[in-house]
């Protein structure tokens, strides 16, 4: 017993968590209502961008990417996490109320895409299956990624390390490019979570002074 609470009191503020199931269930009850009748997202520059499966790669590599810098900084560095947990909570919830206001979509996927082409058409096939093409404005799925390298390049434990910083912005961009690639999302999807993303890191980190100054980043070795 003794024990457990140790365990307790030191992941205490494993409560952020919670969240997801306000999330979850507020996203699902959109997904449910916002079937039919919703504003169309479009713009030309969707026309120029080609359907590209192998993007699928990059889209399935989010949820490992988001969680990874959880469960990091939820057993590394707590105040990181909470202004990390912060920063999602706030952009998810803010993009949930929109669609909520403003029903919105998209009709930008392929009609004549094949399964059986290949892995990366099946995976596709089985995103547009489990996922309506409604509820895109602004992209989850970006604005995620966005915070996500924020919360690397702002860590104490990676903010000299270029090499974590690059590979994190390779993978960022990866996936913002796959939601326009595999026409899961707008060019204006993408537009307004970078906008969502850059008003609510304003709120919580611009203020926040950088984990090292310049003097110092040359006696850090990570």
């Amino acid at each position: 017993m003794k024990k457990l609470t140790e365990l307790f009191r030191k992941y205490r503020h494993a409560w952020v968590f919670l969240y997801s199931f306000i999330y979850l269930s507020w996203y699902m009850y959109l997904e449910r209502t916002i079937v039919t009748e919703y504003h169309i997202m479009y713009t030309k520059i969707d026309d120029w961008i080609p359907f590209n499966e192998f993007f699928i790669i990059p889209y399935f590599i989010w949820f490992l990417y988001v969680a990874f810098m959880l469960m990091f900084l939820f057993f590394k560095d707590v105040d990181e996490f909470y202004r990390f947990g912060l920063y999602l909570a706030l952009g998810m919830s803010i993009s949930l109320f929109i669609c909520q206001i403003f029903p919105n979509g998209t009709n930008l996927r392929p009609t004549n895409l094949d399964p059986n082409k290949n892995i990366f058409t099946h995976l596709v096939a089985f995103i547009y299956k489990t996922d309506t093409p409604t509820n895109v404005f602004p992209s989850i799925h970006v604005f995620n990624s966005i915070a996500t390298h924020v919360a690397i390049v702002r860590s104490k434990f990676f903010y000299n390390n270029m090499k974590v910083k690059v590979v994190s912005f390779i993978i960022m961009i990866s996936i913002c490019l796959s939601t326009l690639f595999l026409k899961q999302h707008s060019f204006l999807d993408v537009v307004g979570a970078t906008i969502l993303s850059y008003v609510i890191y304003q709120l919580i980190y611009a203020k926040i002074p950088l984990p090292v100054g310049h003097s110092d980043r040359e006696d850090i070795r990570i």
